[in-house]
């Protein structure tokens, strides 16, 4: 963490430490005067995604860019995680790019939304708006993927077939040999990504009803 604030400004090793243990105390790692000496083995798996957080605070960004960051880690755990990063968001005024695939974590912690596949961005929108009423045939199965806990027995959806390799994409929509409403048209050159209003989507055939279930 010290070589991370030193690499950007001068400053001296006391001065580094005294930062460091400020951006534990900021992520809330209790006794982060003594905690500064751990080595990454004498921490829990959620105290080492807080330093991990800690070290992208170091040097005050405007935006942080967050790949999966509650990955591994259970439920418990990952709530406390997503709980702090929205109110480090709000303390600092903090733009978060979050990379994720579990709707779950969206909806918690999201202001806006973009759904990628094959490498392009097929849907984006508002976050409340895009899980409520999916416009992308992509999206709509993500959202009806989530298990849904107390909702009864129920066929566990999935997406029939696999990705299109990145360096051989077909035609026309990347998902149309996984898409229930795929036509001719859908293989026919490139899709573009239509907006209306706060809403865009890459479809000729976009979905207008809602999903069978919503994310939770």
């Amino acid at each position: 963490m010290i070589e991370a604030i030193s690499a950007h400004r001068r400053i001296s090793r006391a001065e580094g430490r005294a930062k460091a243990t400020d951006l534990l105390r900021s992520v809330r790692i209790p006794n982060a005067e003594s905690r500064i000496d751990s080595y990454p083995h004498e921490l829990s798996g959620g105290m080492r995604q807080r330093v991990g957080i800690a070290m992208a605070l170091a040097n005050d960004p405007d935006v942080i860019i967050a790949d999966e960051p509650t990955t591994a880690l259970d439920v418990t755990v990952q709530a406390q995680v997503l709980s702090l990063l929205g109110d480090l968001r709000r303390e600092r005024g903090l733009a978060i790019i979050f990379i994720t695939h579990d709707f779950g974590v969206v909806a918690q912690l999201c202001d806006r939304v973009a759904v990628m596949y094959a490498g392009r961005i097929v849907e984006q929108g508002r976050t409340d708006d895009v899980l409520a009423t999916p416009a992308h045939p992509y999206t709509r199965r993500l959202i009806e993927c989530v298990p849904e806990l107390g909702g009864g027995r129920r066929r566990l959806a999935a997406i029939p077939g696999l990705p299109p390799m990145l360096d051989r994409l077909p035609d026309g929509c990347a998902f149309a040999d996984r898409c229930a409403k795929v036509s001719k048209a859908c293989r026919n050159g490139d899709i573009a990504l239509i907006s209306n209003g706060t809403r865009a989507v890459r479809c000729i055939d976009p979905e207008t009803a809602a999903p069978s279930k919503a994310a939770s």
